[in-house]
């Protein structure tokens, strides 16, 4: 059990307990990185039609991951109190399994705050977007196990970008 001291405060509420934007202001600017991903269960018939691209809606790997990456970018405007970042690099990633979707999506910035939101973000819209464009064939999606896998931060001179 933690003691008492290291027990972390909320950062977004103010003094009075409201709901309160982070203030960076004052935080060097960073290379930060993150990695978020998610999966969907899926029927086999359901499987066998992406594989084939045969589902009505079209190529719904690609057109996923294309909504992951909008998503991500317009994380702040779906998060209340989360900052608005300038992305580097948002890339979505979904791969057909045996027994459903993978979607692993990584963003980048150079800022004050990191980038797990978007991440994360990205890999929601992704796997909605999945469900939405499969939903008329499987009525037992599943989507399950999102989370974030790494986040990174390091000084600008160090980042090799």
């Amino acid at each position: 059990m933690e003691s008492e001291d290291k027990i972390m405060k909320l950062t977004h509420t103010n003094q009075e307990g409201k709901a309160n934007m982070v203030d960076v202001s004052n935080k060097a600017p960073l290379f930060r990185e993150a990695i978020a991903e998610g999966f969907i269960r899926l029927q086999p018939e359901t499987v066998r039609l992406i594989r084939e691209n045969q589902m009505k809606k079209g190529d719904v790997l690609t057109v996923s991951e294309i909504a992951g990456i909008q998503a991500a970018k317009k994380t702040s405007e779906l998060i209340p109190l989360c900052h608005p970042l300038q992305l580097t690099k948002v890339s979505v990633r979904a791969t057909l399994k045996e027994e459903g979707v993978e979607v692993v999506c990584q963003a980048k910035c150079k800022g004050e705050t990191g980038v797990e939101m978007e991440a994360l973000t990205g890999v929601q819209l992704a796997l909605l977007t999945l469900y939405d464009m499969c939903k008329a064939v499987d009525k037992r999606m599943i989507i399950e196990n999102v989370h974030l896998i790494e986040k990174s931060k390091k000084p600008l001179e160090d980042a090799n970008i």
